[in-house]
């Protein structure tokens, strides 16, 4: 692989890495926000591979395969398998509650978080110039792609309502981190890799327990419901 056609591909795999999370701020629908978080998923693998195919390291391809199989895989799947759980059986009293499948009232509105999401990427792009003019290579030049998404997954946790959302949140933030580290650095070891995968794996599964009996307990998932039985 010549250089021009990595600076390329690794330009598109970042692009949508970023794209990805910057839908999941204008989407509504949780269903939906699954699907295009599965797809950021297949972005960071992209960007794992094409670094460890330009500098030949194979154990960062092996790495990349892992990424695609837990984050473009096995989490959508379990995200969806909750959101499946938290939907009102027939004759269910909140059967006519469509609510769970939205994030109705985010504390953000779509226009404000879009806004929010440039600036977010803007300030990325300008905190991560001090380190990409150090080693101006492409996976540096990308870095600030990475960066980004950190701060978006960040911002999408703490305005997002509904738990199984602030669940994508923090996978966002999670997946920023990895492909800053990727980028910063042209990979990072296996075993460091697993560790982490296995970490935000364990994360997830407690969570949907958690979102399921939420459901069945108090009959949604929504915080603020929760803040108001605190309260009482």
């Amino acid at each position: 692989m010549n250089d021009a056609v990595y600076t390329q591909l690794l330009d598109l795999a970042c692009g949508a890495f970023l794209l990805a999370a910057v839908v999941v701020l204008w989407l509504r629908q949780l269903a939906s926000i699954v699907r295009v978080f599965a797809l950021q998923g297949v972005a960071l693998a992209a960007v794992a591979a094409l670094l460890g195919t330009y500098d030949r390291r194979w154990e960062v391809l092996a790495v990349a395969t892992g990424i695609g199989v837990l984050r473009a895989g096995l989490l959508p799947l379990l995200m969806r398998r909750a959101l499946t759980a938290l939907a009102p059986a027939p004759g269910h009293p909140y059967e006519e509650d469509v609510s769970e499948a939205r994030e109705t009232e985010p504390l953000v509105n779509v226009a404000a978080s879009l806004l929010s999401a440039a600036l977010l990427t803007l300030l990325a792009y300008a905190v991560a110039r001090p380190l990409v003019e150090l080693n101006p290579t492409p996976a540096t030049r990308a870095l600030p792609v990475g960066l980004a998404v950190v701060l978006i997954g960040f911002f999408t946790l703490v305005t997002r309502r509904r738990a199984l959302a602030q669940v994508v949140g923090f996978l966002l933030l999670d997946n920023g981190i990895t492909a800053t580290a990727f980028l910063a650095a042209s990979g990072v070891p296996l075993i460091v890799e697993l560790g982490v995968s296995f970490d935000v794996l364990l994360a997830v599964l407690v969570l949907r327990i958690l979102t399921t009996r939420m459901r069945a307990a108090f009959g949604g998932t929504g915080l603020d419901d929760m803040r108001e039985l605190s309260d009482r």
